[in-house]
């Protein structure tokens, strides 16, 4: 069993950044895809960043590229979304989880996510 903890969400001004932490339980972290989905109310969740455990490579969701970043320390079991720039629209609750896949951006590919985190933006 695998348990993922996000933490590191908060209020923000737009033009702010934040950084979110997700700990991974599991000791096969740094061979599992991860990614960062995000749900705001009323909306479906929606993907963000991926990273894969094959020379770490990434992929975004166009609404982030250039703002966002996902890296993670396998050492520590710590996945990481370094959110810059924010904008009101990216208001959500964040959710990490983890993928089999090789690099998926589909949430259906993703089998175990954490609790959330809830990130606001004030204009």
């Amino acid at each position: 069993q695998v348990h993922l903890v996000e933490s590191g969400g908060g209020l923000v001004q737009a033009g702010g950044s934040l950084r979110l932490s997700c700990a991974h339980s599991g000791r096969r972290f740094s061979t599992t895809t991860m990614g960062w989905f995000r749900q705001a109310p009323g909306k479906e969740r929606e993907f963000v960043a991926a990273i894969s455990w094959i020379l770490d490579n990434t992929v975004y969701a166009d609404s982030v590229k250039g703002r966002f970043t996902i890296s993670r320390d396998n050492p520590k079991n710590t996945l990481y979304l370094q959110m810059n720039d924010l904008h009101v629209g990216d208001a959500a609750v964040y959710f990490c989880a983890e993928s089999q896949d090789t690099l998926s951006i589909v949430a259906g590919r993703y089998d175990y996510w954490g609790q959330g985190a809830q990130v606001a933006v004030s204009s």
